[in-house]
């Protein structure tokens, strides 16, 4: 490595989306490279954009894995779906692999309402503390759950979701799980979150997430 070269890089793996009927997937790319004003990306146009977003930046940025929109996309009797529906990166290796996860974490129905009800995704993992913050969290009544919660998996599916052809067997009770929670906490600020403290999370011995006092934090 020369004098002048950075002794540290940033390697990146964009994974993810496929080629829906809306063209969300492509959408996300391009504002995730911060180039919302695009035409939709094909692969070579894509690696292209990319390749110039990261000559942008300070660091020096190594794009290591490309699996997104056409290079994530497999099709079945003329329907879409993704390749690889989820990731998981072994910290130790750096090992990246398709993985599925069939446990979600605490308060998913809290997590999930949270961005049903509009707001945008955050991160919710502290790395140097290992814990989980949650919250806290606030919204109003959500608009007609109970409507929604009285309509059959049919409906559920076209109107709640992104890709309903897509979409894993689990997501409609995952959906109804959450308007119900919706419904039972119209105002989380004063069911669950009082206090205005986040519910935190750190693994006990067991590797299980356990709930920790905020105050002792």
């Amino acid at each position: 490595m020369e004098a002048f070269a950075p002794a540290v890089w940033l390697e990146v793996h964009l994974v993810g989306g496929f080629n829906d009927d809306r063209q969300l997937s492509q959408k996300l790319t391009n504002q995730l490279l911060n180039s919302s004003a695009l035409p939709p990306l094909t692969d070579s146009f894509a690696v292209l954009v990319i390749t110039g977003a990261f000559d942008l930046q300070p660091e020096d940025v190594h794009l290591v894995t490309f699996c997104v929109t056409e290079l994530n996309d497999r099709e079945e009797q003329d329907i879409h779906f993704p390749i690889i529906y989820g990731i998981a990166v072994n910290v130790k290796t750096a090992e990246i692999f398709p993985a599925t996860f069939p446990e979600k974490g605490p308060d998913e129905d809290l997590r999930s309402a949270h961005v049903l009800t509009g707001a945008p995704l955050t991160n919710i993992y502290d790395a140097k503390t290992e814990q989980l913050q949650i919250g806290p969290y606030f919204w109003g009544p959500f608009p007609h759950v109970d409507f929604w919660l009285e309509q059959d998996d049919a409906q559920i599916l076209q109107n709640l979701s992104t890709s309903p052809l897509a979409e894993p067997p689990h997501f409609v009770s995952h959906i109804r799980s959450t308007l119900t929670f919706l419904k039972e906490h119209p105002f989380p600020s004063r069911s669950l979150f009082p206090d205005r403290k986040p519910r935190i999370y750190k693994k006990n011995e067991e590797g299980l997430w356990e709930q920790a006092c905020s105050d002792k934090i």
